[in-house]
């Protein structure tokens, strides 16, 4: 089989239901392709959008790492991630195999200018051999302290611009994208003095779910939600977050950054952002993300007097999981962590949006780890009726619900009344799952938005504007955490956080939904 050229082993079989439309011919470089983030996700997703038919025809893969290794040795890595993480139904033995023959490895060390002379002799022989037309997109899935040095390496060995002047030259960067405003901006100016910001695409895998990009066309490709969808007829939002898992293996990770830069400052805000935005003028790039960072824009700035009412931090202590009587450590006692570390394992906020649209409705956001279930949601949450017909009755908010994991879909809930001569209503629900309507297990998020990526297409990634506008909301919370040292633990593995973020809700006579 050629590299690169789609295999028909699954000829016949039924394919699942996708939009995700064929990308350019072009060579793929993985940093870091021997680290955790390639094996788990990069290396699945691109194996999975090859055996739907969603590379070009003709494309290679070049890993490159520390790690010594050769052609075949990254290949036979590259079909152990996939049978152990791809994408249910994607493809079988003999698929897996002539993808893994597309596959190349190049070793060096970051601050060596030799290594990527090296890499880029690769390339071109690549371009020659498979006829890639120049098109290179290159993937930073190492820590971020090596972005810098990858960006710089790239720029002295001419490989951030084509130097045809036809093909084109992309570069992913991965979050975290800066530890605050002061490093963020930095990273900014490091990435823009070599690469042309069409040209950077700073990825947030939560916009490349279903459920996110769904939240849009339910707005603005419906006539019966927009309308609504204001401070007219919304008492208020709620995002949750939450995970099962504690700390794991990311201790070192974790304890510099902590839930407030982990989940706040990008996957939360960005939820955020596309809920409460403006309709754009198209759906392209340009136009999404000018309406996202306005809304950015337009959050009220916490102060310290605001954040001693508005924030709650959390840090989980010993205790079980629901249904399991295994005593799970606390935070504290977690392999890797200080013994008395302040590192806030949960946060909720209270979010305040001053425009037009949203003036008055608060928005309510929580994330952590160690909760009693893990799932990601979008509750908007609408006013009551204005008066009550039917008294006596135990009515409720309608609410609608977005499931962004893990069972992707959309519920909505509403009042019928129960069968019988008397009437009593009850809350009923109609539900739309991705899994019923279009078939096959989750899709996946990275294979989505690298398939973006190939095809030009950054309405789902991050501009510098944005990634700054979101430190700049979140920079006050953390100096603030670092000025004023909180007790912790202060809620119970397999509980919903501490009581304050409860008291958050309850102050304005709500409730936290129960997921």
């Amino acid at each position: 089989m050629t590299p690169g050229k789609p295999s028909t082993a699954n000829a016949g079989e039924p394919a699942k239901r996708s939009s995700i439309s064929p990308a350019d011919p072009c060579t793929i470089v993985i940093f870091g392709a021997s680290g955790d983030l390639s094996r788990r996700k990069l290396i699945p997703a691109l194996y999975s959008l090859a055996a739907q038919n969603c590379l070009a025809r003709r494309f290679a893969i070049i890993g490159f790492a520390r790690t010594p290794m050769t052609d075949e040795a990254f290949q036979q890595l590259a079909i152990d991630s996939v049978k152990k993480f791809a994408d249910n139904g994607t493809g079988n033995d003999l698929q897996c195999k002539e993808f893994a023959q597309s596959l190349a490895y190049v070793s060096g060390e970051y601050h060596h200018p030799e290594a990527f002379e090296k890499l880029k002799h690769r390339l071109e022989e690549l371009d020659r051999a498979h006829n890639l037309t120049g098109n290179r997109l290159f993937y930073l899935a190492t820590p971020p302290d090596v972005y810098p040095l990858i960006i710089e390496q790239l720029h002295k060995a001419g490989l951030a611009k084509h130097p045809n002047g036809k093909s084109w030259v992309r570069i992913i960067i991965e979050k975290p994208f800066g530890r605050d405003l002061e490093s963020a901006q930095k990273l900014n100016q490091t990435i823009l003095k070599v690469f042309d910001e069409p040209q950077v695409y700073r990825i947030d895998h939560y916009l490349g779910k279903d459920t996110v990009q769904n939240l849009l066309v339910l707005r603005f490709g419906n006539g019966i939600f927009e309308p609504l969808w204001n401070r007219n007829f919304v008492d208020h939002v709620q995002i949750t977050a939450a995970e099962t898992l504690g700390v794991e293996q990311r201790a070192a990770f974790y304890e510099t950054a902590g839930a407030t830069r982990d989940m706040i400052q990008s996957h939360v805000l960005q939820l955020t952002s596309l809920v409460s935005m403006e309709p754009p003028a198209a759906f392209d790039a340009t136009a999404v993300r000018n309406e996202k960072i306005k809304v950015l824009q337009s959050i009220r700035p916490f102060t310290e007097e605001s954040i001693k009412t508005e924030i709650v931090r959390g840090q989980y202590g010993p205790g079980r999981m629901p249904g399991n009587s295994s005593l799970l450590a606390g935070y504290r006692q977690e392999p890797g962590v200080k013994k008395d570390s302040t590192t806030e394992t949960f946060v909720a906020a209270k979010l305040h949006i001053d425009n037009w649209r949203w003036a008055g409705v608060p928005f309510y956001l929580r994330t952590g780890k160690r909760l009693p279930s893990r799932v990601t949601e979008i509750a908007i949450q609408f006013r009551r009726a204005p008066h009550l017909v039917f008294r006596g009755q135990n009515i409720s908010s309608n609410t609608l619900v977005l499931n962004v994991q893990p069972d992707e879909g959309i519920s909505i809930s509403f009042h019928a009344k129960l069968p019988g001569q008397e009437m009593k209503l009850k809350t009923v629900t109609m539900d739309f799952s991705y899994r019923k309507e279009f078939g096959g297990g989750e899709r996946s998020a990275y294979a989505t938005l690298l398939n973006d990526c190939m095809r030009g297409d950054a309405t789902l990634f991050d501009r510098a504007d944005g990634v700054e506008a979101a430190w700049a909301l979140v920079n006050p919370i953390l100096d603030y955490f670092e000025s004023h040292k909180p007790k912790f633990p202060n809620y119970a593995a397999g509980t919903w956080g501490p009581k304050e973020a409860d008291e958050l809700l309850e102050r304005d006579g709500r409730h936290w939904r129960k997921p």
